[in-house]
């Protein structure tokens, strides 16, 4: 099952996936010209899905949110409900205010798995209900309608994540918009910018001012989310294409590629050619 709509002039686009068997994404190839973010809701039981080349455990009644450079692929695909959207049809980046999702459920280096509650779940099938209805209503609103329950749906998910992520309703304020900010900008940067004091001086702040706010709502240090970006990024352009290592060396800022080899070996055990081979079929 799929519903989507999808405005040529704009070029917006909307999906709604369910119940497929072969439900996945491959950004390097055949989706790159498609930037869709995803939002999949695993109704079944535990399953893993590989994100990126790597096998992550995806809990049942839980929800996954993947940027539009992510590919996957999930083992019970069937199971899997996804809504996916481009920014043509709804830009998270204009409308942060009223979202509040940017570095947070997109943007940042790492994977965010929501469980859901029973309540949280019944919302998840009336919201999901929703919008069925009106993919099978066209009319003159349809878009419109369509665009006010992505957005309600975005921001239900935003509060389960900061509801389990940050618990602590006292520093869901301006400590949170600061680190969302710092993993955009790492986002935008990681290839070119890799040292803690650069970003530190785009926001105003300290490097230990970051630290400590990273304390609050992350177990990584701001280093530490700087290259574990970078090593996602080496893990996909050696999975997925065919760049030498010297491209990569320079595709993600690095002068030398013994350095930059070193760096890798230290952060996977492997270096780049062996972590290639690795991922290469049997």
């Amino acid at each position: 099952m799929q519903f989507s709509i999808q405005d040529p002039n704009t070029g917006s686009w909307l999906r709604l996936h369910g119940g497929e068997k072969k439900f996945n994404r491959l950004f390097f190839s055949r989706d790159q010209d498609n930037k869709l973010f995803t939002i999949a809701w695993n109704k079944g039981g535990p399953q893993v899905a590989t994100i990126d080349g790597d096998s992550v455990t995806v809990p049942g009644n839980s929800l996954l949110p993947l940027m539009f450079n992510q590919s996957f692929e999930f083992e019970n695909a069937e199971s899997i409900v996804a809504w996916q959207f481009n920014r043509e049809f709804y830009c998270i980046i204009d409308h942060d205010a009223e979202v509040s999702c940017v570095g947070f459920l997109f943007g940042r280096g790492d994977r965010v798995l929501i469980p859901l509650d029973e309540a949280a779940n019944k919302k998840m099938h009336l919201l999901h209900d929703m919008f069925m209805e009106e993919f099978n209503t066209s009319d003159g609103i349809q878009n419109e309608m369509l665009l006010v329950l992505l957005k309600r749906l975005i921001i239900f998910i935003t509060k389960l994540a900061k509801t389990e992520f940050v618990p602590d309703v006292k520093y869901q304020d301006q400590r949170l918009d600061i680190f969302r900010q710092f993993n955009l900008l790492v986002e935008a940067n990681y290839h070119k910018e890799h040292t803690v004091n650069f970003y530190a001086q785009c926001l105003n702040k300290s490097p230990k001012t970051l630290s400590n706010i990273f304390a609050i709502y992350n177990q990584k240090t701001p280093l530490q989310m700087i290259q574990d970006r970078i090593v996602i990024e080496a893990k996909r352009l050696l999975t997925y294409t065919n760049k030498s290592t010297k491209e990569i060396t320079h595709a993600l800022g690095f002068e030398d590629s013994a350095y930059f080899c070193n760096f890798f070996k230290r952060h996977t055990t492997l270096t780049p050619l062996a972590f290639r081979a690795s991922r290469e079929p049997a």
